[in-house]
């Protein structure tokens, strides 16, 4: 039985929630405010987090911020605010998804499943994990101790954000990212500049793994939404 865990300040809505996960096979914690959230999430065997937007002690953005730090597993941020900029600043902190209130029992329900085999998918399907922790995907072969990346063998020279960009968007194929949620995870919320950066950098990295950039075959370009990585 997999175990959520939701972090929601308003009890009636955290039964609720509750509840319906119960009844669709789910193990199900309620913690109260962002602290707690925090420590259950680290100290529990959880599959995904429920997290609310706003929390006392710690808004849910500091606490996703400090769970994905720490912690592999599905964030699906749970919000009022209907600004895109909300959005864009969870997702970019590294939440998985958003689902606004008010919402349905049953699209909740039909949300943290989606995000549960998404992540399923992705652990174990097209990623594979090989000796000396690098991870397999296609030609390309990332190690993650050493920070070297290849594609067909061939050692890819890469700069720290070059690399840490090809293995965000290899870990996370066929999502489609924003420049600014790709800006926000990987040079952080508080970094100074802007998301033109990350148009420079897919440009770099476009230049070093496709054969032909003008048309890329790994990471491609969504018009309107962002990048996307196919292996």
């Amino acid at each position: 039985m997999k175990k959520i865990l939701i972090i929601e300040d308003d009890s009636a809505i955290a039964s609720i929630e509750r509840d319906y996960l119960e009844i669709n096979q789910f193990a199900v914690e309620i913690a109260e405010d962002g602290i707690t959230g925090v420590e259950k999430a680290l100290s529990g065997q959880f599959q995904l987090v429920l997290l609310d937007l706003m929390l006392p002690g710690e808004d849910g953005f500091s606490v996703c911020r400090k769970l994905r730090g720490k912690l592999d597993i599905p964030i699906l941020m749970v919000t009022a605010k209907q600004e895109d900029i909300d959005k864009i600043r969870g997702l970019g902190l590294g939440a998985d998804d958003y689902i606004i209130k008010p919402f349905s029992p049953s699209e909740l329900v039909a949300r943290v499943k989606s995000n549960l085999a998404q992540y399923e998918r992705l652990k174990g399907g097209n990623v594979t994990m090989a000796q000396n922790s690098s991870i397999e995907m296609g030609p390309f072969v990332i190690n993650t101790q050493s920070h070297r990346a290849y594609l067909k063998g061939r050692e890819l020279d890469l700069k720290k954000k070059e690399f840490d960009l090809l293995y965000f968007l290899v870990v996370n194929a066929d999502i489609v990212f924003s420049k600014d949620s790709l800006y926000e995870r990987i040079w952080g919320y508080d970094a100074v500049g802007d998301n033109a950066t990350v148009a420079v950098h897919i440009n770099r990295l476009r230049d070093k793994i496709e054969e032909d950039p003008g048309n890329p075959k790994y990471i491609q370009t969504v018009w309107g939404a962002g990048y996307r990585f196919k292996p």
